[in-house]
């Protein structure tokens, strides 16, 4: 349409009628005269419509994902830069609680022995010396450390100084072939010599032949002239297996250290040695010996059944004992009646012939005085 005076009043005349419907509309509220025209509109346009907005709208989402990808994708990377942050720290807890607890164990071992250690972190795995089996520290000179001091930790002996730079040391490990360190047995107090085998049991050769020696018993340091190398009573692990003397001066034990050299962190270095041997008490307790586990033994008694058993057979017992000795009994009395009479017979004629004797005993005495008597009248 072009730009003419009809269509620009046109164009008016059609804006006014539309703001006249709209205000009758509004003020006939839900009886506004045109509800039925919007009605009727709506049947007609409606389906017109969905089927617009079912073809528009996937373009239109599109259009809105692509516009909001930036934005998620921002926020995605701030939830997994969060992410990596809280398993970072959570991690670090861990790892923090772990070296707390290593730090406890080895000041608690160092005050048990009286040492006075500088705590140190292992920084490195072997060093430029070409030792097999050393660490690298984290202090060094500066700090007060010196070549041929003992290194600890919270388990016991983990070797010895051997370089020294100004804020670094180098510590050869105990289970080094090149470390040797002078051993006493605990209780025992038996002597000998230490020798590392890698990860292998420590070698130790005992000074007496013919020493006691079993599995489980454990070691310590014997200590150095002046504490160094090595300072005494530093736990070094447990006899593992013994060797048979075979008649030789000497016996080879080998130890399992305490240690674990493989997996160290937090070590002490001893820069001022006890004043007195502590011996054994720097080992670790010994675990409890396991209580006896209670054994309960069952006793059958015997029941109500056994019991009537018992009664019944006993009453059968006796039923059969009474019937069995009644007739017994009485043919043993017969017969011990029949014996008893003819002995009482006999009992009868001896006493009629005891009286018979006794009668003429009696007769023969009363003669006998009688004529006695006359003999002496006769005689007067």
């Amino acid at each position: 349409m072009r730009d003419t005076r009809e269509s620009r009043l046109l164009l008016v005349l059609l804006i006014a009628i539309a703001f006249a419907l709209i205000t009758v509309d509004i003020r006939g509220g839900e009886d506004s005269p045109v509800d039925g025209a919007r009605q009727a509109a709506a049947g007609v346009f409606g389906p017109v419509e969905n089927g617009v907005a079912a073809a528009v709208d996937p373009v239109g989402n599109a259009i809105g994902a692509v516009r909001d990808s930036g934005r998620r994708h921002d926020r995605i990377s701030a939830l997994e830069r969060e992410n990596a942050e809280l398993k970072a720290r959570l991690g670090s807890d861990d790892r923090n609680r772990s070296r707390a607890r290593e730090l406890d164990k080895m000041l608690k071992k160092a005050g048990a022995g009286q040492y006075g250690i500088k705590g140190a972190e292992v920084i490195a795995i072997g060093a430029a010396q070409g030792f097999s089996w050393t660490v690298t520290i984290d202090i060094g000179s500066r700090e007060g450390i010196q070549r041929d001091m003992t290194v600890l930790n919270g388990d016991g002996l983990v070797g010895r100084v051997t370089t020294v730079g100004p804020h670094t040391a180098t510590v050869l490990l105990a289970n080094d072939p090149d470390f040797t360190v002078g051993t006493r047995m605990e209780k025992t107090d038996e002597l000998g010599f230490a020798t590392g085998q890698g990860d292998r049991p420590l070698a130790v050769q005992l000074l007496n032949g013919k020493a006691k020696v079993k599995k489980g018993d454990r070691l310590v340091t014997f200590g150095s002239q002046a504490s160094k190398p090595f300072v005494p009573g530093v736990p070094i692990g447990e006899v593992v297996r013994v060797d048979p003397s075979g008649g030789d001066l000497t016996r080879t034990i080998y130890v399992n250290p305490y240690v674990g050299f493989s997996k160290l962190d937090i070590v002490g270095v001893v820069v001022q040695a006890p004043r007195t041997d502590p011996r054994d008490t720097v080992l670790p307790p010994k675990p409890a010996a396991p209580k006896p586990t209670p054994t309960v033994t069952v006793t059958v008694n015997p029941g109500q059944n056994d019991a009537q058993g018992d009664a019944q057979g006993d009453a059968q017992n006796n039923a059969q004992g009474d019937d069995q000795t009644e007739p017994q009994t009485d043919r043993t009395d017969s017969i011990q009646d029949d014996q008893n009479t003819p002995q009482d017979d006999q009992n009868s004629v001896q006493n009629d012939q005891n009286g018979v004797n006794n009668g003429q005993t009696q007769g023969t005495g009363r003669s006998d005085g009688q004529a006695q008597g006359d003999s002496q009248n006769d005689q007067q």
